[in-house]
């Protein structure tokens, strides 16, 4: 039973005998679905798309279908659920405490890293983010790129497994200059925000002149 879902996607498609980007109208509803309710692993809808139209389309239609999903569900939450998941969700989700914590001291890098590892389920990620102080601006980017890094870690290995034949040393090494820039962004961030604050303290210590002397 714990496998129902993706044998239920596999009769799908077997049975609608689709292929190519034909395949794209049943992996775009069931992504969208996945985002909200998160039965199957997004995971395989993106091996589905690669298997069908290629290695890189496969990985740029399943990065925009799966932005998509991530902001839809988080406008419905956030529009419609916000007071619902603070009353029945918070008590719940005690766990993940402290990515919320997370979530409002680093931004959208925690966004991000929740979208590249498997830490928590996409839909709470959306739920989380939804009561946070996180602005919808900066949400679809930590989306955006969260989503990015994410497909592209599934790419790697799913090339490994369904083509044997790509260059996957290549995808490897673009996908760490990915991360690795990232991860420069984030500390220059950092650095700019302690130069920023300790500014802000040594302003506050200095007493104010007297215009008289």
């Amino acid at each position: 039973m714990e496998n129902y879902p993706e044998e239920f996607i596999d009769w799908l498609i077997q049975t609608m005998q689709l292929n190519g980007y034909s395949i794209l109208l049943v992996t775009i509803p069931l992504a969208l679905i996945q985002s909200f309710i998160g039965l199957y692993p997004f995971a395989a809808l993106i091996m589905l798309n690669i298997s069908a139209i290629g290695l890189v389309e496969g990985l740029l239609v399943s990065w925009a279908m799966g932005t998509l999903g991530t902001i839809l569900v988080y406008v419905v939450c956030e529009k419609f659920l916000s007071n619902w998941i603070q009353r029945k969700w918070l008590r719940k989700m005690k766990r993940y405490e402290k990515w919320q914590r997370y979530t409002e001291r680093y931004g959208i890098w925690t966004i991000i890293l929740l979208r590249t590892l498997p830490i928590m389920p996409n839909n709470l990620i959306c739920l989380m983010a939804s009561i946070s102080s996180l602005s919808f601006r900066k949400y679809c980017w930590s989306s955006v790129w969260g989503m990015l890094s994410y497909i592209g870690l599934i790419g790697v290995l799913g090339a490994a497994v369904l083509m044997p034949e790509v260059n996957v040393g290549l995808i490897t090494l673009l996908y760490g200059g990915f991360c690795l820039l990232l991860l420069l962004m984030f500390v220059c961030q950092e650095v700019l925000l302690v130069r920023h604050k300790g500014r802000q303290g040594r302003e506050q210590e200095t007493p104010p002149s007297n215009p008289l002397m």
